[in-house]
Order: structure tokens, then C-alpha cells, then sequence
């Protein structure tokens, strides 16, 4: 079984900064590529941010400049350092793996205060 456990979330003022962590545990050696998505309320599940095992990443429009992704192929791990975060920066932020097929963390409050 496949777990994804994610950390980092919290409340910050607009223009702060938060790192947000994720570490697969279970029987999982490898992976496609992982990612962060998140949802606000009342909208749609939408991507931040992904990278792929090789290193390509992707970042939504909204996020460039701001959001850096990496990752531990070792550990199984995504971060996301997020700077200069903005009032509609709030929502909850998912994990994602894919690897065969798709699994998501419980997810991660980031409430960003104006």
C-alpha cells in the first residue's frame, strides 16, 4: 500500500513564504513523476506544479517565478518552496504520484492572509 504524507502547510501574511513537503511510503521504488494540485473553495482540483523523475518540470502560469518544485528520486519526495505567496494562493494543496497509476495525499491547508 502506497501512502503519500505531506507537511508544511500553514497561514501566512501576503508575501510570505512556505515549503510544503511529500514522501511516498510502501512498497514504491520508483515513479513517472509527482506534483502538487490544489483546490479552493468552491473550484475545481487544478495543477501547481509537476516534475518528472528525469527533472522536467511544469509550472501552472499562475505560480512562475513564485513556486519552485523539486525532488528526491532516493527518497520518493516532492517539495514545493512557494515565495511571495498571494491571497488567492489559499486552498488546500494535494500531492500527486504517478507511477502505473495515480495516488494523491490527504492534502495540506495553505491560507494566505491580505
Amino acid at each position: 500500500q502506497v501512502q503519500l504524507v505531506e507537511s508544511g502547510g500553514g497561514l501566512v501574511q501576503a508575501g510570505g513564504s512556505l515549503r510544503l513537503s511529500c514522501a511516498a511510503s510502501g512498497r514504491l521504488v520508483n515513479f513517472n513523476a509527482m506534483g502538487w494540485y490544489r483546490q479552493a473553495p468552491g473550484k475545481q482540483r487544478e495543477v501547481v506544479a509537476t516534475v518528472t523523475s528525469g527533472g522536467s518540470t511544469y509550472y501552472a502560469d499562475s505560480v512562475k517565478g513564485r513556486f519552485t518544485i523539486s525532488r528526491d528520486n532516493a527518497k520518493i519526495a516532492v517539495y514545493l518552496q512557494m515565495n511571495n505567496l498571494k491571497p488567492e494562493d489559499t486552498a488546500v494543496y494535494y500531492c500527486n504520484l504517478r507511477y502505473y497509476t495515480t495516488y494523491w495525499g490527504q492534502g495540506t491547508q495553505v491560507t494566505v492572509s491580505s
